[in-house]
């Protein structure tokens, strides 16, 4: 089969031919059909991300959909030709999905949403989970919450945002001049990221502070979001909650804290079956239509996946950016 392998960090990923994988006999053999590009894609590429363990030659690709090729003999619930999407490999020792096929952890796996293409289904995993192990697992938004998600049009933030609102939470984003718009289409309220924390709490709660507040940004942006929560009762979860932060605004508050590091199931093998729940209750969120990935609009393929990393390294897309794999580009 085809594969994008990464033989050195910092130099772009090499067309090559390797074996098919067989499928162990919890796995599932995937003809993957389009493999989502996330920003850890690119770090993981150029050696900055030690927390992903890889170790070269490997295929990348964190995100994949595809169809059902073949199942292993302990597999249950999958079967020949069906849809499936999952965050199932370029971490570790597991394979990406920038191939033609995986075999993949049967865990990691969920059907597919019926309304969505398979290349739309591929940008789902990643940002999804950490969205969902964020607001459901971490923070328990509820109904009629104030929600502030920091980088609303983002890939994880706009995906955040949909999950919010979905649990009947009153959802706020920050998120810069030319993602206003983004941002107002998906139902938030918008909130330039210039704006100082105290304007925007005292505007949009009173002075309160949030319910909750989901940082997707990291930095300085944590530390804002300390400022932002609401005292005794808010709660602020991270995506990206690494370096030094000063944690005297939130405990002023009587607020609590919690990270999400979505590749660990990945990494260690245990809480492989949450993901595959998560991606089972997404697919029936996509299908129930209160929840879609905003796609961008340009084609990149096998050949073309150093100028997909260019586009999410440069910040220069329009949505999520997906690699169509092979001739099974199913819209």
């Amino acid at each position: 089969m085809r594969a994008a392998v990464l033989e050195r960090f910092g130099e772009a990923p090499a067309v090559t031919e390797i074996p098919i994988p067989v499928p162990a006999a919890d796995q599932v053999l995937v003809e993957i059909v389009a493999s989502g590009v996330n920003p850890l894609d690119t770090k993981i590429r150029a050696g900055e991300a030690a927390h992903a363990r890889i170790q070269l030659p490997a295929v990348l690709g964190l995100d994949l959909a595809g169809v059902v090729e073949d199942v292993g003999a302990a597999v249950t619930g999958f079967d020949r030709g069906d849809r499936v999407y999952g965050l199932t490999g370029g971490v570790g020792d597991l394979q990406g999905s920038l191939a033609e096929f995986a075999a993949v952890d049967a865990r990691l796996l969920a059907p597919a949403p019926q309304c969505l293409s398979l290349r739309e289904a591929a940008a789902l995993p990643l940002v999804v989970i950490t969205a969902c192990e964020a607001l459901v697992d971490r923070a328990q938004v509820r109904p009629r919450q104030r929600v502030l998600v920091h980088g609303g049009a983002g890939g994880v933030g706009h995906v955040a945002v949909q999950i919010a609102q979905a649990r009947g939470a009153e959802v706020f984003a920050t998120g810069s001049a030319r993602s206003l718009d983004t941002i107002k289409r998906l139902g938030a309220t918008t909130i330039d990221y210039t704006t100082p924390v105290e304007s925007y709490v005292a505007e949009h709660t009173d002075g309160e502070g949030f319910d909750v507040v989901f940082d997707t940004v990291g930095g300085a942006v944590l530390d804002a979001s300390f400022a932002a929560a609401r005292a005794y009762t808010g709660h602020v979860v991270s995506a990206l909650g690494w370096g030094t932060h000063n944690l005297a605004p939130l405990s002023f508050r009587n607020a609590t804290y919690s990270g999400v590091f979505t590749l660990a199931p990945m990494l260690t093998g245990h809480g492989r079956d949450h993901h595959g729940e998560i991606l089972r209750e997404a697919t029936a969120l996509a299908d129930a239509g209160v929840l879609a990935p905003r796609l961008d609009p340009h084609r990149f393929t096998l050949e073309t996946v150093d100028e997909a990393h260019e586009v999410v390294a440069t910040g220069t897309g329009s949505g999520k950016v997906v690699v169509d794999i092979g001739d099974r580009a199913i819209e």
